[in-house]
């Protein structure tokens, strides 16, 4: 499995068409400090009505689980990053000296975007876009091997289903 990792990282890395370089770049910039995640609730909040503010009540919870998820899997597993020399651009420079195992970043979108489709379909939709865009830009930046990437969008789904539950889980009557 690490070979074949490590083979998609520089494969992945090596992608120089002119979509990479223009559209990657920016959302990455947007994704740090979940800024992107949070202007997602913003807007879905204040344009979607009731289901848009439970839209992002989901995705804000479902984010922050994640986060807190993924602060502690960062403490309990120690992975370098990729080597420098594997990634061809510039970018590398810009990398975390954090625990490159899981991605925080992914969790952190996975999270929000699976928490809001639940209780609007369109939003959630619209949000898989940049998601997915964010897990590829970590693995093409050379902050992440592909597993930490596919691990971090675990913890994400498993944060946005504990957020769904757990109200379920907490109002149930006792008896």
């Amino acid at each position: 499995m690490r070979g074949g990792d490590h083979r998609l990282t520089r494969r992945m890395a090596a992608w120089d068409s002119a979509w990479t370089r223009r559209l990657l770049p920016p959302v990455e910039e947007a994704a740090e400090h979940t800024k992107l995640w949070w202007a997602a609730a913003v807007i879905t909040a204040a344009g979607g009505g009731w289901r848009g503010r439970r839209a992002a009540a989901a995705g804000v919870a479902g984010m922050a689980v994640a986060e807190l998820s993924n602060g502690v899997a960062k403490q309990l597993v120690e992975r370098r990053r990729p080597p420098q020399e594997w990634i061809p651009h510039d970018d590398v420079e810009d990398r975390p000296d954090s625990s490159s195992f899981p991605s925080g970043h992914t969790a952190a979108g996975v999270a929000f975007t699976v928490a809001v489709a639940p209780s609007w379909p369109w939003a959630g939709a619209a949000c898989a876009v940049p998601t997915v865009l964010v897990a590829l830009e970590r693995v093409h930046s050379g902050a992440h091997y592909p597993s930490d990437v596919a691990v971090g969008a675990a913890i994400g789904v498993a944060a946005a289903g504990l957020v769904r539950v757990a109200p379920r889980i907490l109002i149930r009557p006792v008896g």
